[in-house]
């Protein structure tokens, strides 16, 4: 299977142990098993458990007790249409490998994260892409969806909150997509790992899966949940689509560590403490970015409302490779230049990092700025 690289993680692979400044970091920065804990208000003793855990595979599709976690994040889904996977990116691997194949017409709303059209291209599916516009506040064009989507579209897939724009469709917009993938009975596969993140409200936004029968969400413990390594995921969805992906799962994950299940567990039995965290973290960083913004002539964009990362649009002639490249040469801070997203122009930049760390950046971004001319 020939499969096109993967921009973002080449990028990161290459460059992430090399900055001292990590605004390329897209996860609410990580917590220690105790500090998990101590955020959900748990004793020590909590941990005694995992000395008793036998170290088998443990429940095959993921323990009852955190399939039921999971669940409970949603408004309307039951145990038996949830299954435990290898991270979001291995939920989001095993749905296009279930549902698609040689032939197959998907579209693809991009920015995305590359597994979403990169993966369908691999089997020989023929992807469509509706390409954000920042003149849309990086919102999908609908009557631009509804143009690509034909009675052979098996499958249309977003990322939701949007990464890497942080742009949020509200329930009316689903359901909108909905509408359309109704009309030819196509799958909505929603990536939604950024989910509780949004800058307003509760911070919790709606769910595919509870407004579509034929929806299917994909989450994980990484992004909202400051848990990237668990490497634990799941997909939520109708039950004769998780029997399918039961199938594929037998080839590649057989199950997760009982270790991880057990502290996902704690952490989304508690999530509502998590998610306030990162919905502290995520807000007071987002201002201290915006006022940053505000205050730099070379750089545009379009405020996010939802995720921990956005796109900066930068008045410089050079490419986006070499102004990361550059910048983490000389200051240490390391961006994700929008080549690896087909974004070029635009450096990603995530804020969801300690505050200090985000404010010593971004001060050493200003400099770096100032040093080189913008376009004539």
């Amino acid at each position: 299977m020939n499969i096109e690289p993967f921009g973002v993680e080449m990028w990161m692979n290459e460059y992430e142990t090399k900055c001292e400044y990590n605004l390329a970091e897209t996860c609410v920065y990580s917590l220690s098993v105790s500090e998990l804990l101590e955020t959900c208000g748990l004793p020590r003793e909590k941990l005694d458990d995992i000395l008793s855990l036998k170290l088998g595979y443990g429940a095959i599709e993921g323990s009852d007790k955190l399939r039921s976690a999971i669940s409970a994040l949603y408004e309307n889904q039951a145990v038996e249409n949830t299954i435990v996977t290898h991270g979001t990116i291995g939920a989001n691997s095993l749905v296009h490998q279930s549902l698609l194949s040689r032939d197959d017409q998907i579209v693809a709303i991009v920015p995305s994260y590359q597994q979403h059209y990169s993966i369908p291209e691999s089997v020989g599916a023929r992807v469509d892409l509706l390409h954000l516009k920042a003149a849309n506040n990086f919102l999908p064009d609908l009557a631009e969806l509804k143009s690509l989507v034909t009675k052979d579209t098996k499958l249309i897939v977003l990322t939701n909150p949007n990464n890497p724009t942080g742009s949020l469709l509200n329930r009316a917009g689903l359901e909108e997509i909905t509408a359309i993938a109704k009309e030819v009975d196509a799958w909505v596969l929603c990536d939604e790992v950024y989910r509780g993140t949004d800058q307003a409200g509760a911070g919790m936004t709606c769910s595919i899966v509870d407004i579509y029968e034929k929806g299917i969400s994909t989450a994980g413990m990484s992004k909202a949940f400051s848990l990237a390594g668990l490497r634990l995921g799941w997909i939520v969805g109708p039950v004769e689509m998780i029997r399918q992906v039961m199938i594929h799962r037998d080839y590649n994950t057989i199950s997760v560590g009982v270790i991880n299940d057990y502290l996902a567990t704690l952490a989304l039995e508690n999530h509502q403490a998590l998610l306030n965290r990162s919905k502290l973290i995520t807000r007071r960083n987002l201002e201290i970015l915006a006022t940053w913004v505000d205050n730099e002539q070379s750089i545009d964009w379009v405020r996010p409302s939802s995720g921990t990362t956005t796109l900066l649009k930068y008045d410089l002639e050079m490419s986006s490779r070499d102004f990361c490249i550059e910048l983490l040469e000389e200051t240490g801070v390391m961006f994700t230049p929008g080549s690896a997203m087909g974004m070029e122009g635009y450096v990603r930049i995530g804020y969801a990092n300690p505050t200090e760390v985000l404010q010593k950046g971004l001060k050493l971004v200003s400099q770096f700025l100032f040093d080189r001319p913008r376009r004539a």
